[in-house]
């Protein structure tokens, strides 16, 4: 008597397989460096960004009681989902590990999901306010006792859809003095000790920022740049930015970031396998993942646009 073993994909190992992925390709996935991690119980969520505290000062007097400033941004939830169908029988038969491959690619797609929302929000960002009311990016902000203060800024290059080496050099240092010259609403520096920054870049720009950003290109000893000389800079190459004549930097090594995410759901993977109905009547595995968050405008101040012309 012959016996016969079942060698096909059991949907524990397939579950089992997802969860390794999504783990894995979520340590690379560059949006955990710009924003602001929250949990969320609720619809929606409001935050309250107060003002700094008071600058300190000599006691002659009385104390000076100051109150905080208050604003705000709201920001709602939204259920997301995948979902894929797989024959039963191309389970048991999948020797070329074809199934696996599928699962990888939608963890992968799971993970890197917030890419894509903050992407929309950096393009955005010229045209959406944030929590002080102005866009995010814009020439006019103004808090308590900052002044008129500007993360939009323009520079001039012979191509602007193809700037030279030595432009886009010139172009990060001038971002990156202009964040560390923004100030809160008590006229205090914000970002005087911020030394790590990461550019993101359209395609187009990627040989000219891997240049400016490699002292072998570019002069080490004059090249501020270079690494170990005194930023550390990141790059991302975001092929789903539509610019071709823009960038941002935005600050990593602050207390604060760019952007919030919020979760009210991690990822949860919905299976339908052996023995359900859709198995028996349409010879069907259907697993499907399942999350609720939202991304939404952190602090403008840790973020700078530029616009060649």
């Amino acid at each position: 008597m012959s016996v016969i073993v079942d060698t096909g994909l059991t949907s524990r190992a397939i579950v089992g397989r997802f969860y390794r992925q999504l783990e894995e390709f979520a340590k690379s996935a560059w949006w955990t460096a710009l924003a602001m991690q929250f949990q969320s119980n609720q619809p929606s969520e409001t935050y309250r960004w107060l003002g700094m505290v008071p600058q300190v000062r000599e006691w002659v007097g009385g104390r000076q009681v100051q109150p905080l400033r208050a604003s705000g941004v709201t920001i709602a939830n939204k259920t997301w989902e995948a979902t894929v169908r797989v024959d039963a029988d191309e389970l048991r038969r999948d020797k070329s590990g074809q199934i696996m491959l599928r699962v990888s690619e939608l963890a992968r797609r799971v993970a890197t999901h917030p890419n894509r929302l903050l992407t929309t929000l950096v393009e955005a960002g010229e045209t959406t306010a944030c929590y002080d009311g102005q866009f995010f990016f814009d020439t006019d902000h103004s808090e308590g006792s900052s002044g008129t203060q500007d993360n939009a800024l323009t520079y001039n290059a012979i191509t602007p859809t193809a700037p030279a080496d030595i432009e886009m050099r010139d172009a990060i240092l001038r971002a990156i003095a202009q964040i560390l010259s923004f100030k809160d609403d008590q006229g205090e520096p914000m970002n005087d000790t911020a030394r790590e920054f990461l550019v993101m870049v359209p395609s187009n720009f990627l040989s000219a920022t891997l240049a400016a950003l490699a002292s072998r290109e570019l002069d080490a000893t004059t090249n501020p740049l270079a690494a170990g000389k005194h930023f550390k800079v990141g790059w991302i190459a975001n092929p789903r930015l539509s610019w071709t004549t823009k960038f941002a930097v935005f600050r990593t090594d602050g207390l604060t970031r760019p952007f919030i995410f919020q979760e009210e759901l991690p990822v949860q993977v919905q299976v339908l396998a052996e023995g359900s109905e859709l198995e028996i009547n349409e010879n069907q595995h259907q697993y499907g993942v399942k999350a609720i968050h939202a991304c939404g405008y952190g602090f403008w101040q840790d973020a700078c646009l530029v616009t060649f012309y």
